[in-house]
């Protein structure tokens, strides 16, 4: 994982963690869930600027990521609505 893709992820849930921190447990299952299907079958999801884009069900967030040959590189952990194609360069 993208040591910056780390920082967003944490990122993110200390921001639902200020608001409400059964919310904040529930965005964590999630992206924890949405890890293990990618793991399962990095095929499953559409390729998304020459990456893959996996989409969090409940949570306006999405997991990019490279399936590489040795490894699956989870690019960034990112809000649906803001900042699109920051992670370019990663």
């Amino acid at each position: 994982m993208h040591p910056l893709a780390v920082v967003e992820g944490e990122e993110a849930a200390a921001w639902y963690a200020e608001r409400d921190p059964r919310v904040a447990a529930r965005f964590g299952e999630e992206l924890e869930a949405t890890l293990g299907l990618i793991v399962e079958a990095p095929d499953r999801w559409p390729i998304y600027l020459g990456m893959r884009r996996a989409l969090f069900r409940r949570f306006p967030y999405f997991i990019l990521y490279r399936d590489e040959p040795q490894r699956i590189l989870v690019v960034a952990i990112a809000h649906a609505k803001r900042r699109p194609g920051y992670w370019e360069g990663r």
